[in-house]
């Protein structure tokens, strides 16, 4: 099949299923949303966290910190081992019915509820019992984000030195920007294009000047230190000088790095030479059986429990309007849908399917997923750039992503402490600085010392765990509403029947057939967690209906 047949109908896919399910059934069905109603950046604004933002503002902020590199590692992995067919379905059919719906729920309810997170409304919804359980969980789930995070972007700055100056340069600029803005010296559409322009030539001024650092373990220690740093900094910094100007100005690039892969689809309209289905791994591969490891490789672009923890963290307490949920959540969603697809047509059809040199396995094997991304990115656009700088333009459009993450993370580390032991500690130490502190040490030992990557291969599993918990708070709310709750009710035992089912092989795995039995006692605990939050969501809908 040629890709531009995939791409198109890709598109059409996603814009009808914006208009049609997104707002005329779950937006009118299940929210309604009131403009009339202030939203937390207005009743709470303290132009720290809380700080209305411009709705295009803050869609960049949004989908930059979702997006990461999760949309290219997750379906460029997926297609290595499954083929190409499962990763592009399941891609459009759960990013319309379960990811968006989660991410946009999961927006709204914290709107509705003074800005604070998921986990929290966790203990009106749910239980006490459930919040704790939960808040424990996606707090040092959200810890290891920020130490992986943080290491692969310091990675890509030693192996792409022309990174680091685009990487650091873009905070003052971002900055700049930000305070233009608040200002209003400049209109936003002005203001844009001066930032973007800037970013181009930073981008061009790494390419002039790479810089380098010692050895290779003296850069890591550097750079790795410098990352936390920044993330500490944007962390207690108000949202409207790094955050929002940041992420936004991020986001640009992406956006024209998708356009420049889209022209490129358009023109080489590649075959797809991948195969549509790997058989074999309906009973195992590297990664485990198709089913359930399919949505756990796949979590960005399809459904990731890490978004519901950005919505309800940061967008939440930037929202403008309620009307604005919609584009934010569900339509920065459905956008992030593409690029998996994007992803899945470079790794399918921009490189030939073979071991050999230049072949996907090979590169992946060699490279990885990222690497995967800027030689297919590079052979997409070689007619607009040569074979030496579309590489390292795709790897920057990547890299750029990574550090809105990290940065995002910390930030949301901060909320998650102050929500969980806030009102349990000294007046003297409840304050911004030392909720951040608290969660930088252990994700700074993480990844100084490499111990992130022992508990790394449970990760996908462990995020896809949270999307299904979310899902189980999202429906008790639903059902405390009197909503209907057929529209989350099926997610939700999917992705606890998904998730599960993974957890138990990989018990089974790293207990018997491959001993670890770190990670198998992690995955038990894992289980444990789910089966304890089931028990306490049948609880909640159980006393509701005799009430």
């Amino acid at each position: 099949m040629n890709s531009i047949y995939i791409l198109v109908f890709s598109l059409l896919w996603v814009i009808v299923a914006y208009f049609w399910y997104g707002n005329n059934v779950i937006k009118k069905k299940l929210i309604d949303p009131v403009d009339e109603n202030p939203t937390p950046s207005h009743a709470m604004n303290d132009g720290v966290d809380f700080y209305p933002a411009p709705s295009i503002v803050l869609f960049g902020h949004h989908f930059s910190s979702i997006a990461g590199a999760g949309p290219i590692v997750g379906p460029i992995t997926a297609v290595v081992f499954f083929g190409w067919g499962p990763a592009a379905i399941w891609l459009l059919v759960a990013g319309v019915f379960i990811g968006a719906v989660h991410d946009y729920l999961s927006l709204m309810i914290s709107v509705r509820h003074q800005g604070v997170s998921i986990p929290d409304n966790a203990e009106k919804y749910v239980s006490k019992r459930a919040k704790f359980l939960f808040l424990v969980f996606v707090w040092l789930t959200i810890v290891l984000v920020i130490s992986v995070f943080a290491n692969m972007a310091t990675v890509s700055l030693i192996k792409k030195a022309e990174l680091v100056i685009p990487t650091f340069a873009l905070i003052p600029l971002a900055m700049l920007f930000g305070v233009i803005n608040k200002n209003r010296w400049l209109p936003l559409w002005a203001n844009t294009i001066i930032a973007i322009a800037g970013l181009i030539f930073l981008i061009w001024l790494g390419f002039k000047f790479p810089i380098t650092v010692g050895t290779e373990k003296t850069a890591y220690q550097i750079w790795f230190t410098l990352l936390m740093i920044y993330g500490v900094v944007a962390s207690v910094t108000p949202v409207w000088i790094l955050l929002q100007p940041r992420d936004y100005i991020s986001s640009w690039v992406l956006i024209i790095g998708i356009t420049l892969a889209f022209i490129g689809i358009i023109v080489v309209h590649p075959d797809m030479n991948a195969p549509f289905i790997i058989e074999e791994t309906f009973k195992d591969s590297a990664q485990g059986p198709l089913v359930p490891f399919l949505f756990i490789i796949i979590a960005c672009g399809a459904v990731s429990g890490f978004h519901s923890i950005i919505a309800s963290g940061t967008t939440s307490k930037q929202l403008d309007k309620e009307k604005d949920a919609m584009f934010i959540g569900f339509g920065g969603m459905l956008m992030e849908t593409i690029i998996g697809i994007v992803c899945v047509i470079i790794a399918g059809a921009a490189l030939t399917w073979g071991t050999g040199d230049g072949q996907l396995q090979n590169i992946f094997k060699s490279g990885g997923p990222l690497t995967v991304y800027g030689n297919g990115f590079g052979r997409l656009t070689y007619f607009i750039f040569n074979s030496e700088v579309g590489p390292v333009i795709g790897v920057t459009i990547v890299n750029v992503f990574i550090m809105t993450t990290l940065d995002t993370s910390v930030r949301l580390a901060r909320f998650l402490t102050n929500e969980m032991v806030g009102d349990k500690l000294p007046a003297k130490l409840q304050n911004k600085y030392f909720y951040t502190v608290v969660a930088i040490i252990p994700a700074f030992l993480l990844g100084i010392t490499d111990s992130w990557a022992s508990v790394w291969p449970l990760f996908g599993a462990a995020n896809q765990l949270v999307a299904a918990l979310v899902f189980i708070i999202l429906t008790a709310y639903l059902y405390s509403k009197n909503k209907p709750i057929r529209y989350t009710l099926w997610a939700t035992v999917f992705m606890l029947a998904m998730t599960i089912f993974a957890l138990c092989w990989m018990i089974w795995k790293y207990f018997v057939t491959a001993p670890n039995y770190f990670l198998g006692s992690v995955a038990v605990v894992l289980v444990v967690l789910a089966v304890l939050m089931i028990i306490e969501g049948c609880k909640k809908i159980g006393s509701a209906k005799k009430a």
